[in-house]
């Protein structure tokens, strides 16, 4: 197969997809508006697929992948904008997954997020965490963030990513990005050198294990803002899964530090937008993002130390005024504004028969879908 990897990747960018799939015995993949697409190309062999990806990497980086079989890393393209790729094994062939990288970083308002987002980035010191499965838009959510706070406020501000996506210009702010791999041994080495570095504002790419979520929660105490992420899909279960990373002896310790520390969490999730419609088939046009929102009122942090997670979901839905909501509230709008399909609301929902209630049987069996200007896409 002659096709090189900037073809490839030019055609990425030109069908606006958020990634690129290779591997041996299929032709490329597109994933685009979340849904997989074959590119009419030859199938690729286990040699054009090594031939693809090893042709982005460094000599370094092709070293490591050999070593550990698998890589993680980010390259740029002059003229055409930055991947993040993941090289990996895939019974005894090379493969790799590379998501586009926004060239130009988006604000907060283009993204969607609500205005008590940026209350949030006030604050002096705490932790705030950007959750959601993987592909819903953390990372794109953290930059905005990262860059809200670089526009306004005079800061240093510490990233430690695997691998950087979004490359920072020092505005008000001054930046340190380091890359674990490159830059660093890992994020947990990064963290306890970087209590050293006076930050003011630490991004955590992933709260990967127990260290590195102890250093987090000890940043975030000792007066710095900390940002990080969790795969997770909502709120409570974000508090539940630091809490259980812990041996049972130290996860009331833990429970104390996470009370006193939340600043809040921000679930996310992506979903097809409706544009309008042909015959009785919803017309999708890009993506729009749900998201679940909890501030550490005193009420949320007493159910925290108290080990009472499950009753945080309530507190969520009588704290609207506070700027809460819940995934369910979220989508129910959605869907009566014609923005996403009922369908696709009941597939991201933990909570269906909650769900159906805020919908109301009206609003489900409407036919109508309308559009909107006023919602971020992806």
């Amino acid at each position: 197969m002659s096709v090189e990897m900037q073809e490839l990747l030019q055609l990425v960018v030109d069908r606006a997809a958020s990634d690129l799939h290779l591997k041996a015995g299929e032709p490329p993949i597109l994933r685009a508006a979340g849904k997989l697409t074959r590119i009419s190309l030859p199938t690729l062999s286990a040699d054009d697929t090594k031939r693809l990806i090893f042709s982005c990497l460094s000599p370094e980086q092709i070293k490591h992948a050999e070593q550990n079989l698998e890589l993680d890393c980010g390259f740029g393209i002059e003229g055409l904008g930055r991947f993040r790729v993941n090289v990996y094994r895939d019974r005894g062939s090379w493969a790799a997954a590379l998501r586009v990288v926004l060239s130009r970083m988006p604000s907060l308002d283009e993204l969607g997020l609500p205005p008590v987002c940026k209350e949030l980035l006030t604050k002096p010191r705490g932790l705030i965490l950007v959750t959601g499965p993987t592909g819903s838009g953390k990372s794109t959510t953290l930059a905005a963030m990262i860059n809200a706070i670089n526009e306004k406020q005079d800061k240093h501000i510490l990233t430690v990513e695997d691998p950087i996506e979004f490359l920072h210009q020092n505005k008000m702010s001054f930046i340190s990005q380091r890359e674990v791999g490159s830059d660093t041994r890992s994020f947990a080495n990064a963290l306890r050198s970087g209590l050293r570095e006076d930050p003011d504002v630490i991004l955590v790419g992933e709260m990967r294990d127990l260290e590195t979520i102890h250093l987090a929660l000890t940043a975030a105490e000792t007066g710095h803002l900390v940002f990080s992420t969790i795969h997770t899909s909502s709120a409570p279960q974000s508090v539940d899964r630091i809490i259980d990373v812990f041996p049972p002896e130290q996860q009331q310790q833990i429970r104390i530090m996470l009370s006193h520390s939340l600043v809040g969490v921000l679930s996310q999730t992506l979903l097809p937008k409706i544009e309008g419609e042909a015959g009785d088939s919803p017309v999708t046009a890009g993506r729009i993002m749900a998201m679940e929102i909890l501030i550490n009122t005193p009420a949320i942090a007493n159910l925290i130390r108290e080990a009472k997670t499950a009753q945080i979901y309530t507190s969520m839905q009588m704290g609207a005024s506070l700027g809460m909501q819940t995934l369910e509230s979220c989508l129910a709008r959605y869907v009566k504004e014609g923005l996403i399909s009922h369908k696709e609301a009941i597939s991201k929902s933990s909570r269906p028969e909650d769900l159906e209630q805020l919908i109301g049987p009206r609003a489900a069996a409407n036919k109508s879908y309308g559009t909107s200007s006023g919602f971020g896409r992806f």
